[in-house]
């Protein structure tokens, strides 16, 4: 007689997490987990490690929530310690994720910074390197986005400048100063996203800065191989994490247009870093690995 109990290895993709309609919500940036309904997934419970980064050393830029601290949980339970990065206002956050970290055995460093600024971003580099010495992994993953369904006319210069400054001199000054942390064999992991290669209208300073981290991504590469460090990006599609509530003005359907009716989940994420981290992609470098959900890309 057949075992009544699901298989998970064959469990439709589309149905392991909720789909639309979400309940209409909406929240003050920077966004809060507990406020979210579904309450996104980082792993807390799913995710099993297998030494894959053991011992290894990793800055994360944007790890209090999402996709950051997906990352941040899964490198810790294969073995990694981690540096965070985290907005003043998001301590909260920071401290779920410190505690995820610290529970898996490894060592959570917290750093609450704003990496817009040059000055704050050689704070992250001089305190990985005072906690550290070396920095076997960078992720630079924060990032801020602000819907504007009116079109160019109606972006601020106050919110371009956000937008940009975020996503783009926040990793040039982190991947710049932390660079002689990183050894021959370390990696750089950039966070860009199907925006860059399908840009939503009302997203159109945030996709511009996601095709800028791609051509960063490809060309750092280049520079570094001579080094032995490999610079690689995951390109995300729709994932649920509180950047969406906070800066989306409908979020009922979001995710839905994806090939799986659904957003993806920030544990769906996480496995895409950890590969590129470790040694099993050390021939890999230049590479954007697409996790959209079906969405094809370049």
């Amino acid at each position: 007689m057949p075992d009544p109990t699901p298989d998970p290895r064959r469990e439709h993709p589309g149905e392991r997490y909720p789909g639309p309609e979400f309940p209409g919500q909406s929240q003050e940036p920077p966004g809060s987990t507990e406020e979210m309904a579904p309450r996104p997934d980082h792993g807390e419970r799913t995710y099993r490690g297998s030494d894959r980064l053991k011992d290894r050393k990793a800055v994360i830029t944007g790890g209090d929530s999402g996709i950051g601290r997906a990352v941040a949980v899964a490198f810790s339970r294969e073995g990694a310690d981690v540096l965070f990065t985290h907005l003043p206002e998001e301590a909260g956050e920071a401290e779920e994720t410190a505690r995820l970290v610290t529970e898996a055995g490894r060592r959570a460093v917290a750093v609450p910074c704003d990496i817009r600024e040059e000055s704050e971003c050689r704070r992250v580099a001089d305190r990985a390197a005072e906690e550290f010495g070396t920095v076997d992994v960078l992720v630079n993953n924060a990032a801020y986005q602000m819907s504007q369904p009116e079109g160019i006319e109606k972006i601020p210069t106050e919110q371009f400048d956000r937008v940009v400054r975020t996503n783009l001199y926040g990793m040039f000054w982190l991947t710049q100063m932390l660079l002689r942390l990183i050894p021959a064999g370390g990696g750089i992991i950039n966070t860009t996203s199907v925006q860059a290669y399908q840009p939503s209208p009302h997203l159109l300073d945030y996709a511009m800065t996601k095709g800028a981290i791609v051509t960063f991504t490809q060309g750092l590469a280049a520079q570094l191989a001579e080094q032995g460090i490999r610079v690689n990006a995951v390109a995300p599609g729709p994932v649920w994490t509180p950047l969406i509530p906070s800066t989306m003005p409908d979020t009922t359907g979001f995710g839905g247009g994806s090939s799986f009716g659904r957003p993806a989940q920030p544990a769906e994420m996480a496995p895409a870093y950890v590969f590129l981290a470790s040694k099993e992609a050390g021939f890999i470098t230049a590479e954007i690995m697409n996790a959209t959900g079906g969405s094809q890309l370049p």
